[in-house]
């Protein structure tokens, strides 16, 4: 009998997992919990952490955002790639809560950059997206050097039979790339190599505003890649990063104050959703 040679699948046709969300440009709205068990912040209440989920979830579905994103934002300092054990189930308690009040697309990103963690609570809960802050490559912050686990989170996620989408950042806020490294040539990879299923930009840091000719330049790069705007979102800078954004993940704009950590305002929240509105009109 002759022998039967199978081409190799090609990484290039492996599938992606549709972001789950309906409308263009979408709107994620952040959920940052307080600081859970095991942080140095933590003040031994669940029921406050819950009590906060709820009001921020509650306020942000009333608002008409698209989606709900939860993470460990109280957790400073941050453990740089591994969280502990009472993270994820405090984190896991969070996301159900959430899910327990809206119909809303649901999903979390673990500080500082554990996204076996995140993957894991997708499993057990159903969230259906998790953002992961270095997906691939390498790049320098405050908790060290932090490597991007591509091969792993990939290979994990079909393990676990996990559908959900990987929302992937490129040369994250609160870091510093390879020197050398164009923000082109990362997305390009943590895209076509990384297989993420869709690209986030930013600004430098938490509420720091993102540079459109910045998310330009990455659309370029990957065209056929979800573009997401992940910082420094304001009603008034929408016009400017909508050519080119399928989404928006906004935090503390819509939060007390205009302030990242604090709880979200309703009528922020609302003003927020009504401009993220107009721009589908405009389409």
């Amino acid at each position: 009998m002759a022998a039967v040679f199978l081409s190799p699948r090609s990484a290039m046709s492996l599938p992606r997992v549709p972001l789950p969300f309906r409308r263009h440009p979408a709107l994620v709205g952040m959920v940052h919990l307080p600081s859970l068990p095991g942080s140095p912040g933590w003040n031994g209440s669940m029921a406050h952490v819950l009590a906060a989920v709820e009001a921020d979830v509650d306020a942000l579905t009333r608002a008409g955002v698209d989606g709900i994103l939860l993470e460990n934002y109280g957790d400073v300092p941050f453990r740089r790639d591994r969280v502990e054990p009472e993270t994820v189930a405090a984190l896991t308690r969070a996301v159900i809560r959430a899910q327990e009040r809206t119909d809303l697309a649901v999903g979390v990103n673990v500080l500082r950059n554990d996204a076996a963690a995140a993957l894991g609570i997708a499993a057990a809960t159903g969230a259906v997206f998790i953002r992961v802050n270095v997906h691939t490559g390498v790049m320098y912050a405050d908790q060290g050097r932090l490597d991007g686990r591509a091969d792993d989170t990939i290979r994990r996620r079909t393990a676990l039979g996990v559908d959900c989408a990987i929302l992937a950042d490129v040369h994250v806020k609160h870091a510093t790339p390879v020197v050398g490294e164009t923000v082109e040539a990362a997305a390009a990879d943590t895209w076509e190599r990384g297989r993420a299923d869709a690209l986030v930009v930013s600004g430098a840091g938490t509420g720091r505003p993102t540079d459109p000719g910045r998310v330009a330049r990455v659309r370029e790069a990957v065209p056929d890649a979800p573009v997401w705007v992940g910082s420094g979102v304001t009603p008034e800078t929408l016009p400017g990063l909508a050519p080119q954004a399928a989404g928006f993940i906004v935090g503390s704009w819509m939060q007390t104050h205009g302030r990242a950590g604090g709880r979200v305002d309703p009528e922020r929240a609302r003003r927020m959703a009504a401009a993220v509105g107009r721009l589908r009109e405009v389409d």
